[in-house]
């Protein structure tokens, strides 16, 4: 993997031997008065991480054991989300201090991901 020195970022994209973050916080999460998934997917572009993105969940529950579903009889406002974030290992451990500083409760995995196809656009172009 080569690195566009005026971006930070993958110049030819990933290939191969990559981690996976994983941050699994509530929907209603907040960081400034900001979903706290929106301020994790800011910090991981301005740290020219190769890319992130959010999931939300259907149904879960974390540590409270508190079943959270968006059935129509239930309706939650504080449905799972799962933020994930893919780079080489090097930029996901020097991301962490930042996960760290916003992520008061939830959990943080990281998996080892080989990457097999990684294409994208150039908009510098």
């Amino acid at each position: 993997m080569t690195t566009d020195p005026t971006e930070g970022r993958p110049a030819q994209g990933l290939d191969g031997a990559a981690s996976r973050l994983t941050i699994y916080i509530g929907e209603s999460d907040t960081w400034h008065h900001k979903p706290l998934y929106t301020e994790l997917v800011h910090r991981a572009n301005a740290a020219g991480l190769a890319g992130a993105s959010v999931f939300r969940g259907i149904e879960g529950f974390g540590s409270s054991s508190k079943v959270h579903t968006s059935r129509l009889l239930s309706l939650s406002e504080d449905l799972p989300v799962a933020v994930v974030i893919i780079d080489v290992a090097e930029r996901i451990e020097a991301f962490l201090p930042q996960v760290d500083e916003v992520v008061g409760e939830g959990l943080v995995t990281i998996d080892e991901v080989t990457v097999r196809v990684h294409r994208f656009r150039d908009d510098r172009a």
